[in-house]
């Protein structure tokens, strides 16, 4: 036995000083341009620099994020496949009753990288300046107005619903595929109510393309000082966040994942990183471990499925 306990310390040590020797992928399962695909392009460069190996982000979407999910949890534990996810990952289990694939049990945590607000957005031709207006215009309109957000169950779908519940306002859901296709939509006003990431739709409101009516997090944030909160603008106590995260292939060795854990925790202390993600209103908030990261994945998962019960949102 001791022996044997000698040679996995040999092994393990050597697995960690030899990782990785060829080049590591960061599953995307969306498409381009999104808030998880913009997140993943942000941290490669300086990943690739820490790792010495080149990270190559690829695009894997379809079925709502579990395409590519579920990718990564077929693919080797080697640490050469890993899963950005955005939050839906955990929020997915509650809306659909065929998942090949449990979030929890078939993938490792590494970190979570970044927390980002949501924001409410709509084309300016909408008749509705501010959220009270907007909601005063919904209760004019019961079933009238549609929002788009990404997939369904996706973290704007799930925050419009916790906003819906919240408020008793009838607005009807129109998803798209990826987040990055809804927001061609609402500049185009063909679905003139959105709810998104910022790294999504923040440029845009910028430039007068659209008009954003709050942020999702319950404090502001100092890049989105400008943005009065939903729980400020009129929905008291409102608070829904996304964040990004880190996952390998479930039995990928401990050490490879501490590595990764180590320098995703490096490239999100760096000041370069902090300020791309801050001019975006994006908050580093890396895991104390890969075990807390754990830890925060499980708590995320019940508190989903508590609001797809409260809001009524059928399973799939």
């Amino acid at each position: 036995m001791v022996l044997t306990a000698c040679m996995a310390a040999v092994t393990s040590t050597h697995a960690q000083e030899t990782y990785p020797t060829k080049p590591v992928r960061l599953v995307v399962a969306s498409s381009p341009g999104g808030g998880t695909d913009t997140t993943a392009r942000i941290l490669s460069p300086k990943l690739t620099e820490l790792l010495g190996q080149q990270v190559v982000v690829e695009n894997r979407p379809g079925a709502a994020t579990m395409i590519g999910s579920e990718h990564v949890v077929r693919s080797l534990p080697d640490g050469y496949t890993l899963l950005i996810a955005p939050s839906p990952l955990v929020i997915i289990p509650s809306l659909y009753r065929k998942m090949r694939f449990d979030p929890i049990k078939d993938l490792a945590p590494v970190s979570k990288l970044i927390v980002i607000p949501q924001i409410l957005v709509a084309h300016p031709s909408l008749p509705a300046k501010t959220l009270k207006e907007l909601m005063a215009l919904a209760r004019a309109k019961p079933g009238q107005l549609d929002y788009g957000a990404g997939a369904y169950g996706g973290h704007g779908h799930m925050s419009m619903a916790l906003l819906l519940t919240m408020t008793g306002l009838n607005i009807n859901f129109v998803p798209y595929r990826s987040g990055s296709a809804g927001v061609v939509e609402t500049l185009s006003g063909e679905v003139p109510i959105m709810m998104g990431n910022v790294l999504s739709l923040l440029p845009h409101v910028r430039a007068g393309k659209l008009r954003a009516y709050g942020v999702s997090s319950l404090k502001r944030t100092a890049a989105l000082a400008e943005f009065p909160t939903i729980a400020e603008a009129g929905v008291p106590g409102y608070d829904s966040s996304q964040w990004f995260g880190v996952l390998a292939p479930a039995n990928t060795p401990r050490d490879i994942v501490a590595r990764l854990h180590r320098e995703l925790v490096r490239v999100l202390n760096d000041t370069e990183i902090k300020k791309r993600f801050g001019v975006d209103g994006g908050e580093p908030d890396a895991s104390a471990s890969p075990e807390a990261f754990g830890v925060f994945l499980r708590a995320d998962l019940a508190k989903w499925a508590r609001v797809v019960k409260e809001a009524g949102i059928k399973q799939q």
